[in-house]
């Protein structure tokens, strides 16, 4: 056998495991999914600006649209039913400042402890003595750690001052 024929083999038998290991999920077709249809479409590119806008929505509920610039910016939102039929809405922008969901499914990340908001506001307030802590402390690490070598009784190459 070539080691072009070794390859393909690779290649077939590769995608038939991943394909084989895909679960899909079954939809009855009796359900508003399965015959569910396009009620509108959209999609425009505009050549010049190299902007674009594209809008779709099907008969389920299933809706989407996103306008942008390619490579640039984008911004759009989706939304669907979940299965148990709570509407899941998404808005969301993608720019220099990366990818911006925003949604009520989506989680939230805890408040933060009012000691902490304080300490930060006493840290924006006093950048000063911040910076005069950060400045004595790299010294005294540095002079912690390189003391003179100690006796050959220790055993240690240098004595720790403590």
């Amino acid at each position: 056998m070539s080691q072009m024929h070794l390859v393909v083999f690779a290649v077939a038998s590769s995608l038939l495991i991943i394909l084989g290991s895909v679960e899909s999920v079954p939809v009855p077709s009796d359900s508003e999914d399965a015959h569910a249809e396009i009620r509108s479409f959209v999609n425009e590119l505009k050549h010049e600006d190299n902007s674009y806008k594209y809008q779709f929505e099907t008969s389920n509920g299933i809706a989407q649209q996103e306008q942008g610039v390619g490579g640039y910016y984008a911004s759009g939102s989706s939304q669907y039913y979940s299965p148990e039929g709570q509407l899941i809405q998404l808005t969301y922008t993608a720019d220099e400042n990366g990818f911006q969901p925003q949604g009520e499914h989506l989680p939230t990340p805890h408040p933060i402890p009012e000691a902490i908001l304080k300490s930060l506001e006493w840290n924006r307030n006093h950048p000063e003595e911040e910076q005069e802590e950060m400045h004595y402390n790299k010294h005294a690490h540095a002079e912690q750690f390189l003391q003179a070598p100690a006796s050959a009784s220790s055993g240690l190459p240098y004595e720790r001052k403590i």
